[in-house]
């Protein structure tokens, strides 16, 4: 009686991709962006602009048209401009924002250019492990290389295209915007007590805390 046949040997196979990988490249690809780290940022940045944003002044007061008048001198529209930027802080924060991104919105290409900048910054050097290099076409760069680099398209971005003229006409508009409303409407009827002003320098340091994010890194 003729046995059953036996089966070949099995092979080991190898995955080609593997095994031709380089070492730079699974470093790259084993080498995420530090995501605990962003979300640590973006938690911090929320609750600060939330925590900011309590302390706004109903809208419909600061532009209340029985409140305002022509200063009778420069001190006087000094001292007001000095009352109602204590009291209108985080309004006039939102339309020096409003301002600044009007400006940004009205030209796109340099609107994306600032967003790519902001984008390199943030997964190649603020949120990137200390441990995981930047590979770039098969080179491997040091978080001075990196950090160089950075310094070096910001600078060319800022002031070879329009993104600086951008930002600083819309801070410009913005604060003059600021400027008129604090020294035309009359802080008469506006109170500011010991623990407003105190809740409005917490509110302040607040929105600046989540930079402890990323500063261990810089």
């Amino acid at each position: 009686m003729a046995s059953a046949p036996t089966p070949p040997p099995l092979l080991p196979v190898t995955n080609p991709a593997a095994a031709g990988s380089s070492p730079a490249a699974a470093v790259g690809s084993d080498a995420p962006i530090a995501t605990p780290a962003l979300r640590l940022f973006l938690s911090r940045l929320s609750e600060s602009v939330r925590r900011s944003l309590s302390d706004r002044r109903p809208w419909t007061e600061m532009i209340d048209r029985s409140a305002f008048s022509r200063p009778d001198s420069l001190s006087d529209a000094t001292s007001r401009l000095r009352r109602n930027l204590a009291y209108f802080r985080v309004n006039y924060a939102a339309v020096v924002a409003f301002a600044l991104g009007a400006s940004l919105l009205a030209h796109p290409f340099s609107l994306l250019i600032l967003l790519g900048l902001l984008t390199g910054w943030c997964f190649l050097y603020l949120f990137r492990g200390s441990d995981q290099p930047v590979v770039l076409f098969g080179r491997s760069f040091s978080d001075r290389e990196t950090l160089l680099g950075l310094v070096v398209a910001s600078f060319v971005a800022f002031f070879f295209t329009s993104v600086a003229s951008l930002i600083i006409s819309g801070l410009l508009v913005g604060g003059a915007i600021v400027a008129a409303h604090g020294a035309f409407r009359m802080p008469e009827d506006l109170f500011l007590d010991d623990a407003d002003a105190a809740s409005g320098n917490s509110a302040a340091q607040g929105l600046l805390s989540f930079l402890g994010a990323s500063g261990s890194r810089v």
